[in-house]
């Protein structure tokens, strides 16, 4: 046990996504998403991210519409939680 409360997220942004900066990008996105799922989320869930090369050029709303739709489909994020 590592002490953690909460849910912990993982992200994977690999080389596939772009250069550098479009990687550190999406994952500072990817990031401020997970911050604002932190409390629907249930504890003690783990949750890891890939970003596929789409997201370089994908808008912040459409990322956390992926995200949140994924989450739901795992029933992990309520299906009538607001965006």
């Amino acid at each position: 046990m590592n002490g953690v409360d909460g849910p912990r997220f993982g992200l994977v942004v690999s080389k596939a996504v772009g250069p550098a900066v479009i990687r550190h990008r999406v994952a500072r996105r990817l990031r401020h998403i997970c911050v604002e799922l932190v409390e629907s989320i249930p504890e003690g869930t783990d949750v890891v991210l890939r970003a596929l090369p789409g997201a370089a050029i994908a808008e912040s709303r459409d990322l956390e519409r992926q995200v949140r739709s994924g989450l739901k489909r795992l029933g992990i994020l309520d299906s009538e939680e607001q965006q």
